[in-house]
């Protein structure tokens, strides 16, 4: 009977103590709802007693809302001002701008209908605070891209102020290498000097000597000096002989005999090849008459070389 005994003690203890943990349980947690609930009601008596108090400022500060309204619409009509400026100067951030403007105569209309507590209105002030970070971003943008844009102009009209210094420079040294080619053209030139023209008549020994008669002349010689010139180019020149008789007709052995000139084509009567190295040179040019008969009168010698005129005599025949 004992052994028997023994285990049902076992069990009975067991279960005593489950109850014990139980009701230990239970008393923890009426406990923690106690407790809790008594900071629900804490919680609940604060927030009644903070309404009173807006309530109160409400009230209380129901004589100041008008000029806080006032201020309130100036400062939100200026931003729509401001706004409307912007869109104005760069319309590219118009749904941005028109979306802040849209918030702007939103909260606009709510004052102007003048239900808005005295916590409302300080909301909406706020509120124009944020609004204003965000159009003075806008602002900054929009003047940073005008600056580029101004920039950019300034750039361009200082690139066509160089280039159209550089093409007045240009110029400006064309027409100097233009004056400087004149100059070294002219300076270039050689002259024809210590003139001697004459008519010539057949010796009996075949040779010629000098005659004034018009009627013996044979063969008419142009006798000079060219000048020295360091500056013309050395080598072969030819020099053109131009008798021009009293009637003004050029004398020549050919038609074809033309040269060109600065003043354009010249009849030449004869013409010589020499080898030029910048030094005085002494030389003389013949035009044989081949049975022309010459007129009494004044001749004139005109020589040409390199398309100039550079010498000319004259010479009477009787």
């Amino acid at each position: 009977m004992s052994e028997l005994q023994e285990p049902q003690k076992k069990s009975s203890g067991g279960l005593v103590a489950i109850i014990i943990l139980l009701l230990l349980s239970l008393g923890a947690m009426s406990y923690l709802w106690s407790s809790k609930k008594s900071q629900l009601n804490e919680c609940e008596n604060d927030n009644k007693i903070l309404n009173s108090d807006i309530r109160g400022m409400d009230e209380m500060m129901s004589g100041y809302v008008g000029g806080v309204t006032n201020d309130i619409k100036t400062d939100f009509k200026k931003m729509l001002s401001t706004y409307d400026a912007l869109l104005g100067k760069d319309a590219s951030q118009a749904d941005s701008i028109n979306k802040q403007k849209a918030e702007i105569e939103s909260l606009l209309a709510k004052v102007e209908r003048g239900n808005m507590s005295a916590r409302q209105l300080f909301s909406a002030r706020k509120e124009i605070e944020t609004m204003k970070g965000i159009m003075r971003g806008y602002i900054v943008q929009i003047d940073s891209l005008n600056t580029l844009s101004l920039q950019l102009t300034s750039d361009l009209q200082n690139t066509n102020t160089q280039l159209i210094e550089t093409t007045s420079e240009r110029d400006q040294y064309k027409t100097e290498a233009e004056l400087n080619a004149a100059k070294v053209k002219k300076g270039s030139r050689l002259q024809a000097y210590n003139f001697s023209s004459v008519g010539l008549k057949m010796k009996l020994n075949n040779t010629t000597t000098e005659s004034t008669k018009a009627r013996n002349v044979v063969q008419i010689q142009s006798s000079f000096t060219l000048s020295e010139n360091p500056i013309t180019l050395p080598g072969s020149k030819t020099i053109y002989l131009q008798v021009i008789t009293p009637e003004g007709k050029t004398l020549q052995s050919s038609m074809s005999n033309l040269t060109p000139t600065n003043g354009g084509s010249v009849a030449y009567s004869d013409k010589k090849e020499i080898d030029y190295q910048n030094q005085m040179i002494d030389m003389a040019i013949y035009y044989k008459l081949n049975g022309e008969e010459l007129s009494k009168g004044n001749y004139k010698i005109n020589v040409y070389c390199q398309g100039q005129l550079i010498g000319n005599d004259s010479f009477t025949l009787k």
